[in-house]
């Protein structure tokens, strides 16, 4: 069986070489490849190397691509590599007779023949056209010199009229059919061809990562929309698997280098002027997607290139939302080998312009110096999630920044990358808001220092304030129930210094997530708590033992039950929608949970209390609550 040339090298792309060699041979870093014993004869030296999309063994001469790889291996036929190879990237082998593959061939090379003819004739548009005049100043403008320009094969889509184009491509015998194929006539609503796609741009020629010439994209001069506009997907052309001059970043990156020589940057920005300016510049590294967020194509292609592209964005919002989706992308497919670095350009700026504003030398020197600074993918994404909550988050703002930072760890699939990314992320979490508290040292030792040095008034010795202080006796003595009831616990309007101790309380349980062993009690010590706990105990006797914690399971859930009871007392609504959540995520899970379904039980028991007034609302008692034998709905 003839397996289509095309599917070929998107299995070679979905499947890197690197990670199929390392599951089978130990690999270490070699400059920017990788190197083992070889696995087809035996040494003990290391003389086999990995590239970004063959090996070669010094010692024995084996040579090949992945497929290759699998096949000497592993002792497969060339359909039984490319079988396992593509099962293993979740891709399904199109079943094609050796005919058909060559006819496919020849039907694609011929769509390419037509897109090299429009090309010829946009190029010489743009120079020799009064029409084509106006693009060409735009571009020179730009800071854009005429050999860039002919370099990359920029041209001019325009003419006297409408429609041109295709007249002037069938009399050169090309139909009006194989030019809708091709990607640069439109159809008209009954499925004919009817006029040029481009019309009025600037044109960029994009080529795959081969450098075959495969679609278009127009800029358009003036007032319009769309601004940028990209070929329609062709058989020869997948807009979200493409990047726009992979093939000049990818020849650059494998280039021989001089003793001492750096490689240069694989640099992802977000569009064709962009590109153009850092290639003029010699940032020959320079991509970009076509017009979209990156894509997971788009990513395994950069990693096929480089194991850690920098992405740059520009600083302002859109910037740091584009540089959002890109990490979410990323973390999905995340591997030791291979990560990212994130740059953020001045407000306002993008490379082009960056470049366009100074002299030649400035400008190479100021794009050195913010590629320097580009950040790793992991001290990226907390400054960027964190600058969403402002300067001063609420306690139910940072519980809720807390948890986008768990969530996006949970993407990535590498049990020890996912582990690692956690600690880090939550390490500056906990760094950030301890520095933000020390400076406020001052003013809330001052407020503590008054709340526990006067007699309490009335106002904190209502039934609300003591029952909001309850909620914290039982999370004190019994912080394991944090976790369960964090959400619910967010939503409590609580004052100084119940909202304090409710913040320490929620980063203990996070910290604790990640550190096994830590007590709470010197955890306080440490953050030097002890006088909000006194705040919050008000001096009264359990402030001494509120620390001796039980922590069997009985005791545990005792204590749970026990503060839904307060909190359904406090926040009737939010009870009640916590109760049917629960009973939801139940019910649409097909293990059976005996202790969950108790814990529903007793809640929905406890609900009825609630509508039907039965439920005790005389609890004020801190001890009735810790020590209580009875279950939470009796009286």
């Amino acid at each position: 069986m003839a397996i289509n040339a095309q599917f070929l090298d998107e299995l070679r792309m979905r499947t890197p070489i690197v990670s199929v060699i390392g599951r089978r041979v130990k690999l270490a870093r070699s400059g920017r490849n990788w190197k083992g014993c070889c696995p087809f004869h035996g040494e003990k030296t290391p003389s086999f190397y990995v590239y970004e999309d063959h090996f070669h063994c010094f010692g024995c001469g084996a040579h090949g691509d992945v497929i290759t790889f699998v096949m000497r291996l592993e002792g497969r036929t060339f359909v039984e590599a490319v079988e396992t190879l593509a099962n293993s990237a979740g891709m399904e082998i199109p079943s094609r007779q050796t005919e058909k593959v060559h006819q496919s061939a020849i039907y694609e090379q011929s769509l390419e023949e037509v897109l090299r003819r429009v090309q010829k004739l946009w190029v010489d548009s743009l120079y020799n056209t009064s029409e084509g005049q106006e693009g060409l100043h735009y571009l020179l403008q730009r800071g854009l010199t005429p050999e860039t320009l002919r370099d990359f094969g920029v041209g001019w889509a325009g003419g006297a009229r409408r429609g041109q184009l295709m007249e002037t491509l069938q009399r050169e015998g090309i139909s009006p059919e194989k030019m809708v194929e091709a990607g640069v006539i439109r159809r008209d609503e009954t499925g004919n061809p009817k006029g040029d796609l481009f019309w009025k741009r600037v044109i960029f020629p994009i080529h795959d990562y081969k450098g075959r010439l495969i679609s278009f994209g127009g800029r358009i001069i003036g007032e319009g929309q769309p601004k940028y506009l990209n070929g329609p997907d062709t058989s020869l052309f997948s807009k979200r698997k493409v990047l726009f001059a992979l093939d000049r970043a990818r020849a650059a990156l494998r280039s021989p280098r001089r003793v001492g020589e750096k490689s240069p940057d694989l640099l992802v920005v977000e569009g064709y002027m962009d590109v153009i300016a850092l290639h003029q510049a010699g940032f020959v590294g320079a991509v970009a997607p076509l017009g979209t967020a990156l894509t997971t194509e788009q990513l395994h292609a950069l990693w096929q290139v480089a194991s850690v592209p920098i992405l740059c964005f520009d600083g302002d919002r859109a910037g740091r939302k584009a540089a959002m989706r890109a990490m979410e992308v990323a973390l999905s497919h995340l591997r030791p080998e291979c990560s990212l670095r994130i740059c953020l350009l001045p407000e306002g700026e993008d490379p082009a312009s960056f470049l366009h504003q100074r002299t030649r030398h400035e400008g190479q020197k100021a794009i050195e110096d913010l590629l320097a600074k580009a950040q790793p993918l992991s001290e990226m994404i907390f400054p960027l999630m964190a600058a969403e909550f402002g300067n001063k988050p609420s306690p139910e703002e940072r519980a809720a920044l807390r948890h986008k930072l768990i969530q996006v760890t949970d993407l990535i699939p590498d049990k020890a990358l996912r582990a690692e990314y956690r600690t880090t992320l939550l390490d500056y979490f906990y760094t950030h808001f301890r520095a933000f508290r020390k400076n406020q040292k001052k003013e809330i030792s001052f407020r503590v220092s008054s709340a526990t040095s006067v007699t309490p008034t009335p106002a904190l010795l209502d039934q609300t304030h003591e029952r909001q202080r309850l909620l914290l006796c039982l999370l004190l003595k019994y912080p394991r129930l944090i976790p369960h009831v964090e959400e619910a616990f967010c939503t409590l309007d609580l004052p100084y210094p119940f909202d304090e101790m409710r913040s320490l309380l929620l980063d203990f349980s996070a910290e604790a997530f990640v550190s096994e062993g830590l007590i709470l009690q010197n955890w306080l010590a440490d953050h030097h708590a002890e006088n909000i706990v006194q705040a919050v105990m008000q001096e009264k006797k359990e402030t001494i033992d509120i620390f001796l914690q039980n922590d069997d399971q009985e005791g545990l859930e005792k204590a749970s039950m026990q503060w839904w009871h307060v909190y359904a007392l406090l926040n009737r609504d939010r009870f009640e929608y916590e109760v049917t959540s629960l009973a939801d995520r139940l019910f649409s899970k097909d293990m059976w949970d005996a202790e969950e379904w108790k814990r529903l039980q007793s809640l929905l028991e406890m609900r009825e209390q609630l509508r039907a007034g039965d439920i005790d609302e005389s609890v004020t008692n801190a001890s009735f609550l810790l020590n209580s034998k009875s279950d939470c709905g009796d009286k």
